[in-house]
């Protein structure tokens, strides 16, 4: 039997910003969510990979940059696909590295 672990709701924006921006000031709160967003995207693109998506097996696919050209599809559509919410680990990311900063 598999055991999931359970995740908190995803917050929205005001609310995440409205609880966390009153510990730490905006610029680096809004740093720390782009750099969190970003590492959302990073993951979502790795996972898309795994699923093998953007590989083609036909008559025209082939040739030396394919792979390449690839990668950079699937990091576009990961970054729209946390630009737009993602899955919600980068409201996670976020509080992990708000935890542990260091002043």
């Amino acid at each position: 039997m598999t055991d999931f672990l359970p995740l908190e709701p995803k917050l929205a924006p005001a609310k995440a910003s409205r609880s966390l921006s009153t510990e730490y000031d905006s610029a680096r709160l809004s740093k720390a969510r782009h750099a969190a967003q970003k590492l959302e995207a990073t993951f979502l693109a790795e996972m898309l990979k795994a699923a093998g998506f953007g590989e083609q097996k036909n008559s025209l696919s082939g040739g030396t940059g394919e792979d390449q050209f690839a990668s950079f599809h699937r990091q576009a559509i990961a970054d729209k696909i946390a630009e737009a919410g993602g899955i919600g680990l980068s409201e996670h990311f976020l509080r992990s590295m708000m935890e542990t900063r260091n002043d």
